[in-house]
């Protein structure tokens, strides 16, 4: 396999002229195209380029609406109601963020339901938005059936992504991100496309067997990770980012879905709450004592700091030299 070398400018302009050429105007464009860079710089390689192949199918599929003009409308003053007019969710996310910190600032707690929007990126970036504002951040999104509640051998699930951040004023804020499944999609997926084996109790093969290998788990199914822990937090993110906003549970996500390689439709669940209304003045120098205590254990890394490293760094990025000729094949 191999790799080209390509700067995040040249990324950012890869990605806007796929997708300009293929239905997606100005402003959803350009929100696409900062998921897609941000991913990339920071490292987390199975949420940028690799998927504008599955976007760009679904815009042509017509699933999507390359056009959509989210609405953002208040509920209550504590929550945020969010109508993706069936886009993809980066610009649905960007509109209602800035209503759900004002909301939890005045307040101290705010909701955000986010509807009729198709989510195929890291939760990471609108958690650490949150975290911008001096807020904590709360986010998590369902899919399609992949995985399967412990001790099943049938999937139920989505990959169940949850993210959680906490502001650090005058540092970067600590971003939990991570899926209910014991490993991402992309992850699989990228395992297999280079060829490589995952770890055993990542997921069964068709026939509900243990297996390593990354193409037979996804003709079966994934699992959750740490077994009866990770699918409880898996069924409540789906209860959470279905149940509680009003859109598909990652079963009636894969009902409705046409199954054009692109995300499908659903919801998402944000919660941002103030530490400085909660706590009290004095919340930061206290969180931070914690954090002094943390960094001083030998090998102990927090949660984003991987990603935080990344982002500093200039360099080109290496991008599959496949996954690029599919992309430029998409350009019209």
């Amino acid at each position: 396999m191999g790799t080209v070398e390509l700067s995040l400018q040249e990324i950012g302009d890869l990605a806007r002229r796929v997708f300009s050429e293929n239905g997606c105007d100005a402003e959803n464009t350009d929100a696409l195209v900062r998921t897609i860079v941000t991913a990339e710089r920071d490292g987390s390689h199975s949420h940028g380029l690799f998927r504008l192949p599955g976007y760009i199918a679904s815009l042509r599929s017509g699933k999507v609406n390359g056009n959509a003009r989210p609405k953002v409308a208040m509920k209550t003053l504590a929550i945020v109601s969010v109508d993706g007019d069936n886009g993809y969710a980066p610009l649905a996310i960007e509109r209602g963020v800035p209503a759900l910190a004002d909301a939890a600032k005045k307040l101290g707690v705010a909701v955000m339901a986010t509807t009729h929007t198709h989510h195929f990126a890291a939760l990471w970036p609108e958690t650490e938005a949150i975290a911008g504002q001096g807020l904590i951040g709360i986010a998590c999104v369902c899919y399609t059936p992949l995985v399967a509640p412990a001790g099943g051998k049938k999937s139920l699930f989505g990959t169940n992504p949850i993210s959680f951040a906490w502001p650090r004023p005058g540092r970067s804020p600590v971003v939990v991100d991570m899926a209910t499944a014991s490993m991402a999609l992309g992850e699989v997926q990228i395992a297999a496309r280079d060829g490589r084996t995952v770890p055993l109790g990542t997921g069964l093969d068709a026939n509900g067997a243990l297996t390593t290998d990354p193409n037979e788990i996804l003709k079966g199914t994934l699992l959750p990770f740490g077994g009866y822990k990770g699918s409880a937090i898996a069924l409540m993110v789906e209860l959470l980012a279905a149940g509680a906003v009003g859109e598909s549970f990652s079963f009636e996500a894969a009902e409705a879905d046409i199954k054009d390689g692109g995300p499908p439709r659903g919801g998402e669940f944000m919660l941002a709450i103030s530490p400085e209304l909660l706590a009290g003045p004095g919340w930061a120098e206290h969180s931070e004592e914690f954090f002094r205590r943390f960094d001083a254990i030998e090998g102990a890394r927090l949660p984003g700091s991987r990603r935080q490293h990344n982002r500093l760094s200039l360099a080109p990025r290496n991008i599959d030299a496949t996954l690029l000729e599919r992309i430029h094949a998409l350009c019209n």
